[in-house]
């Protein structure tokens, strides 16, 4: 393969190893709760409180795995993370009984920060350093596909052959498939980087940007992990029950029908943000994105029970979802540049996921002392700090050179 033509192929191997990943190690269980639930003899609020423990586990391993995708490389350690998850899915899906299902889930999903997004993206920035920016967009718009397709195909495979041989098969799925693609993109690297190709600067690594002087580097960082770790307690709190929250708002029997919006609407905002990548900066697009969240609260709150408040909601959501994804990417590129990428979204990483856990407790703590409609303003609130932090980023910028 010629080396002009690796980093295209390397963002779409890599976007079909997210959509196998995401699909296999975060999305599927949602499906699988009851079934899992009920063969150990729990609730399915208890295995959703055995999922926030494990996701937990991720978020405290997830600065030390940045640190280490630095070191070693993203793509080679996205090979053994691959392997590891693998291991990790097969031993959960024939636990014999509670306790190793637990370690096995909770392992899992510590391993799975080797190979999702936050390690994805530094496989790409090191393999293309001037043209990350742009290769992070493709690859969101590529694994937003992974919950349209592995919802159904879990639920299939679910009513067929039951959790444990599903859960198999998708072991299976990433030795075969992700464990190869993966090899493949370390390899590609470890040659770009020995040539030098992987710094040939681009027209879209070129467009000028503002940039956090040295002095001021630190705080901007503190500041863009709170706004994103803001943002993600409000956005895990309405995706972990977006159904029972706009039933509970008065929206009724339209509720699940209206919630596949979300999923369109995220590729879609991704789909535009490739087709129409604008010059603003990253921040400004941040801002953007996490503001949609809270302003869909506040219309779902304050709208009930009209069913065009719950489709706004619902549209609102999943463009905050489709273009967070990205700018949790390119905000700290373009911000800290290509150099520590890894250990920088690996320490964001960390306080994303503990926030992303707890957020599901957090809203039904609030809804059950309160109300649907106040928790969910409260949420709103909660999501506009994200949107202030990155804002107070914004006053700390220096204009670009040149």
């Amino acid at each position: 393969m010629r080396d002009e033509t690796k980093p295209a192929a390397a963002t779409w191997l890599l976007g079909f190893t997210q959509i196998i990943g995401y699909g296999s190690l975060y999305y599927s269980f949602s499906i699988l709760a009851d079934d899992i639930a009920a063969t150990f003899g729990w609730t399915q609020a208890g295995f959703f409180g055995v999922f926030s423990l494990a996701l937990l586990a991720g978020a405290f391993v997830a600065p030390f795995v940045g640190r280490m995708l630095d070191r070693f490389g993203a793509a080679r350690m996205m090979s053994l993370g691959t392997v590891l998850s693998a291991v990790m899915l097969a031993v959960t899906a024939w636990a014999p009984g509670p306790l190793t299902f637990v370690a096995a889930l909770m392992l899992m999903q510590v391993v799975s920060c080797f190979v999702l997004y936050d390690a994805a993206f530094p496989a790409l920035v090191q393999l293309v350093p001037a043209d990350g920016r742009r290769r992070i967009v493709h690859l969101t718009l590529i694994a937003g596909f992974a919950s349209s397709l592995f919802w159904p195909l879990t639920n299939w495979l679910d009513g067929h052959l039951g959790w444990r041989v599903t859960l198999s098969l998708y072991a299976l799925a990433n030795v075969v498939f992700c464990f190869p693609a993966h090899l493949l993109v370390a390899r590609w690297t470890r040659t770009a980087l020995a040539a030098g190709t992987s710094r040939t600067p681009t027209a879209d690594s070129a467009l000028p940007h503002a940039t956090v002087p040295a002095v001021r580097l630190s705080q901007a960082m503190w500041l863009v992990t709170a706004g994103f770790a803001f943002s993600s307690l409000a956005l895990s709190a309405v995706l972990s029950q977006m159904v029972p929250l706009l039933q509970a708002l008065g929206f009724g029997a339209s509720a699940l029908a209206v919630s596949t919006l979300f999923g369109p609407a995220q590729v879609v905002v991704r789909f535009g943000s490739l087709v129409f990548p604008g010059q603003r900066h990253p921040l400004t697009v941040g801002m953007f994105a996490l503001a949609l969240l809270p302003l869909g609260l506040v219309i779902a709150a304050t709208g009930a029970p009209a069913f065009p408040a719950a489709v706004v909601f619902v549209v609102l959501v999943g463009l905050c979802s489709g273009l967070k994804s990205i700018v949790q990417g390119t905000v700290p590129l373009v911000l800290f540049g290509p150099k520590g990428f890894g250990s920088r979204l690996g320490f964001m990483a960390g306080f994303r996921y503990a926030s992303g856990a707890l957020a599901p407790f957090l809203f039904s703590f609030v809804s059950g002392l309160t109300s649907a409609s106040s928790a969910a303003l409260v949420f709103a609130a909660l999501g506009m700090l994200g949107v202030l932090a990155l804002w107070l980023v914004t006053r700390l910028l220096q204009p670009a050179a040149g």
